[in-house]
């Protein structure tokens, strides 16, 4: 038995390491389910960070745009006489949204859009714009923070007389080629400078506030907002309505179970969820098929427990009459008759308790057997032959029909089937007239071994069919002793039976002779 309960143990100790949760064991299921769909949306908000760098893509293609820009004006420049680069620079200046600035190599301003009347670049102050610009800037700040964007530097103006301190008009007339660069105006969007010399005289130096850049990045983070908003409300309710029809039937059958095991299993109900067929309605149909099979384990165990106290009552207090009686008679031949009777009553209620210790036992017992491949036709011929040897009292005679074929095997354990055949054969025995016959058959009925006991006694009554089965229920022979059965025997034998897949009954004789015929149903042994 210790080999069994150790393995048992082992298997549950494995089953509850693999079901075991590391690191979200303390949690409920419902924060558990919404934990795991936000972060899911989670990975869906990391689409703020790739705007990131879309935005430093699209920065980049603008000054590589604002160089090759300054080329083609500076080209332009130096093919235009001076009288008319005024005209021609406000023109370009104002088609393409730019503040353009002619340097000569000294750094001095020789011609200057903003000078000339064109203000189509004016930054803008960050204290005089409405509050969701405000708020634009402050999510601005705190993206670029958390992805770690670089920050470009702030853009100050240079007097008109510093322009070499503008790093990409410097490069220009150093090197003859041109040169861009990106700067931070004060509310946050980029401005692009670029310079290009266009000869000996000088170089053209660009400005452009590129203000689209910013308001595209913030119309599409508006726009993944707005759907990561809406997937999240989705998803929340969602994640609360799947816990909540997960969550609150495991809590009523929890209840529940916590009520069976406080011992108030008659009163509990537990809810069996017939309109769900997923795995909770199955658990829910199993928790309730379980705690009925208990309340009637329980039933029964109080109704043995009555029926046996009510079964020793009858000896112990024949047993205590008697030797009660002992105590005041001193006549030896009444004492011979009172020790005769003390002998009976300690006999009764030895095998009483043998029987009930076994029946007791059956249960746990079956389910730990190994069931083999039994020889039922063999095994009847041996009791018969060891009957005989024994006689048989009456002189009632015991006759086996042999099957004309072979029979199949069934699948047992050969000392509780034995049991089950010598009750019925002791049961028909005694119940047999003087001389009687009791005839065994054996024959296979569709997939199953039928075993049939046939007697000529008196029979059992249609309504008393059931009950013959019944622990503690017995109707003996009147030639009988009383007190020679305890009343097991049949319980006993459907117990193992039942243990054994098979069914066990009685029913009327088909030839309408006098006399029962019990019979014995088990599986046969499946053919691989």
């Amino acid at each position: 038995m210790a080999p069994d309960i150790d393995s048992r143990t082992s298997e549950a100790r494995a089953d509850e390491r693999d079901l075991a949760l590391r690191w979200s064991a303390r949690l409920s299921l419902t924060p558990r389910i919404l934990a795991v769909n936000i972060f899911a949306l989670a990975m869906l908000a990391g689409g703020f960070f790739y705007l990131d760098s879309f935005r430093a893509r699209i920065v980049d293609d603008k000054v590589e745009q604002a160089g090759r820009e300054a080329r083609l004006i500076a080209q332009a420049v130096a093919m235009t006489p001076p009288d008319d680069r005024n005209a021609l620079v406000l023109r370009i200046a104002n088609e393409a949204g730019l503040r353009i600035r002619l340097y000569d190599h000294s750094g001095r301003v020789r011609l200057d859009t903003k000078a000339l009347g064109l203000h189509n670049i004016v930054l803008r102050d960050p204290d005089k714009d409405p509050w969701n610009q405000t708020a634009a800037r402050i999510l601005d700040a705190i993206i670029d923070t958390v992805a770690g964007a670089d920050r470009a530097p702030q853009f100050r103006e240079r007097a008109l007389d510093k322009g070499l301190d503008w790093p990409d008009l410097a490069t220009a007339l150093r090197t003859g080629e041109a040169s861009a660069s990106v700067w931070r105006a004060p509310d946050r969007t980029p401005v692009i400078t670029a310079a290009a010399s266009y000869g000996p005289e000088g170089a053209v130096f660009t400005t452009d506030n590129a203000r689209e850049i910013t308001q595209t990045v913030r119309i599409e983070r508006f726009r993944l907002g707005v759907v990561l908003a809406v997937v999240m409300g989705l998803s929340i309710f969602l994640s609360l309505f799947l816990a909540r029809t997960i969550v609150r039937p495991l809590r009523r059958l929890a209840r529940a179970a916590v009520r069976v095991r406080l011992g108030r299993a008659r009163e509990v109900v537990v809810p069996r969820l017939p309109e769900r067929r997923d795995e909770i309605g199955h658990l829910a149909r199993s928790l309730s098929d379980m705690s009925q099979a208990l309340r009637a384990r329980i039933d029964a165990t109080e109704a043995f427990a009555a029926d046996l106290a009510h079964e020793l009552k009858n000896p112990l207090a024949s047993l205590r009459s008697a030797v009660d009686g002992l105590a005041n008679v001193r006549d030896p031949e009444l004492q011979e008759r009172l020790l005769a009777i003390v002998r009976d009553d300690v006999h009764r209620l030895d095998r009483l308790i043998s029987d009930i210790s076994e029946a007791s036992r059956l249960d746990a017992q079956l389910s730990r057997a190994k069931f083999e491949s039994v020889d039922i036709v063999a095994m009847l011929d041996g009791l018969i032959a060891q009957r005989g040897e024994r006689g048989i009292a009456r002189e009632v005679r015991l006759r086996f029909d042999q099957p004309m074929g072979p029979i199949p095997r069934v699948m047992g354990e050969g000392a509780r089937l034995e049991r089950v055949f010598e009750n019925l054969i002791d049961n028909a025995i005694s119940f047999s007239p003087e001389g009687g016959l009791v005839t065994l058959s054996v024959a296979t009925v569709d997939d199953r071994l039928e075993v049939r006991v046939e007697d000529e006694g008196p029979g059992v009554p249609e309504e008393a069919r059931e009950a013959v089965f019944r622990r503690f229920h017995s109707v003996r022979p009147d030639a009988e002793a009383f007190g020679q059965h305890s009343g097991l025997g049949l319980a006993i034998a459907r117990t193992i039976v039942e243990g054994h897949q098979g069914t066990i009954g009685v029913e009327s004789r088909e030839d309408r002779m006098r006399g029962a015929r019990f019979f014995v149903r088990l599986p046969l042994v499946q053919p691989g």
